[in-house]
């Protein structure tokens, strides 16, 4: 089982950027495919970006393509999201999630597809 801790979220104007952490806790952390995911008020969480146990591959959803990047350091067991040319459509509680390693990253783009979520950090972009 592993515990997630999300940080970096905040306010920043719309064109700034953001690194968000994902610091977990608990055994096997690098053998657990890691997601982000995020949830604007009154809408369905959505699948923003994954990354494998290995780090070997990586996906994103297509609005964030170029402008996101997300990487781990297993060493430390973090995984992060960096997001530069912020919109405020981008404006949401993100949130990390672990799923046990295996094939099929880029087909597990639902919330239900991962196992261990942390609490969320909001990020705010103001136009």
């Amino acid at each position: 089982q592993v515990q997630l801790i999300e940080s970096g979220g905040g306010l920043v104007q719309a064109g700034g950027s953001l690194r968000l952490s994902c610091a977990a806790s608990g055994r096997g952390f690098s053998s657990y495919d890691i997601g982000w995911f995020r949830q604007a008020p009154g809408k369905e969480r959505e699948f923003v970006a994954a990354i494998s146990w290995s780090g070997g591959l990586t996906y994103y959803r297509d609005s964030v393509k170029g402008r996101f990047t997300i990487s781990r350091d297993n060493a430390k067991n973090t995984v992060y999201l960096q997001m530069f040319s912020l919109k405020p459509e981008d404006t949401a509680v993100y949130y990390c999630a672990a799923d046990w390693g295996r094939s099929g990253l880029a087909s597990r783009l639902s919330p239900s597809d991962y196992d261990y979520w942390g609490q969320g950090t909001q990020v705010t972009v103001s136009s």
